[in-house]
């Protein structure tokens, strides 16, 4: 299910909660929601508030962290996958077919990362071993002290570019456990449910109920998106893997 699809539900359920609490201010009797019983109504609610702030805020940082260092992984990428184009310039005319087959392994290894694009794609088919760019480096037969440094170099930098592949590639494509969402949106119904009956229900209070359930929905709907770094609205673009090596 979408990061977008989770948000609408939540904020459906959280909106009816709020409905519900209003039917239930006037269903209750008054002694129900005054005196002693509103004072433990208010120590429950900041109670659950509590506990629902805590695990915003820990999926947030959670999730931007896992995403920032995800980003941090395809930047690098990028950045090797240029500077091997590099090194197999410098290498001399001999590695001249190792990056066209560079070029011809970006899409595959963009498209094992980027799932969901790659599944308007069809597929090519996986390469024999013998093509890969990898087993071709290894093939080099440097002339010179020269190329066996830059030989070294271009396996260095494709076992890294391997290695990151493979890392981001086996990563799940949603990284938010769902009982953590099942149970903040439940404790956030119950929230708006008090909030909606501990008051008589007005413009004004059904206006700022909605914006906070709108809120709460949004920042649900960032911590999905923020754990999902290669679908959706705010997934890692790949372009810098695309002009690495034109």
């Amino acid at each position: 299910m979408s990061s977008v699809s989770i948000a609408a539900i939540a904020f459906a359920l959280i909106l009816g909660s709020a409905a519900a609490g209003i039917g239930l201010r006037h269903a209750l009797p008054e002694q129900h929601l005054s005196g002693d019983s509103k004072d433990v109504i208010k120590l429950a609610t900041a109670l659950v508030g509590t506990m629902s702030a805590l695990v915003l805020a820990l999926l947030f940082a959670s999730t931007r962290q896992s995403y920032e260092h995800t980003s941090m992984a395809v930047s690098r990428m990028a950045t090797d996958l240029a500077q091997l184009d590099r090194v197999l310039t410098e290498y001399g005319p001999e590695a001249a077919p190792l990056r066209t087959a560079l070029r011809g392994e970006l899409d595959p290894l963009i498209d094992s990362i980027w799932k969901e694009n790659a599944a308007g794609r069809a597929g090519d088919g996986a390469k024999p071993h013998e093509q890969s760019v990898l087993y071709m480096i290894r093939s080099l037969s440097p002339k010179s002290e020269v190329q066996v440094s830059l030989r070294a170099r271009a396996l260095q930098l494709s076992t890294d570019l391997t290695e990151i592949q493979l890392g981001l590639s086996s990563q799940l494509p949603d990284s938010i456990s769902t009982p953590f969402i099942d149970v903040l949106i439940l404790w956030l119904m119950f929230i708006f449910t008090v909030f909606a009956m501990s008051s008589p229900s007005n413009a004004t209070l059904i206006t700022v109920l909605f914006l906070c359930i709108l809120a709460a929905s949004g920042a649900i709907y960032l911590i999905l998106e923020l754990g999902s770094p290669f679908d959706g609205l705010m997934q890692i673009p790949n372009d810098g893997l695309r002009g690495a090596v034109r």
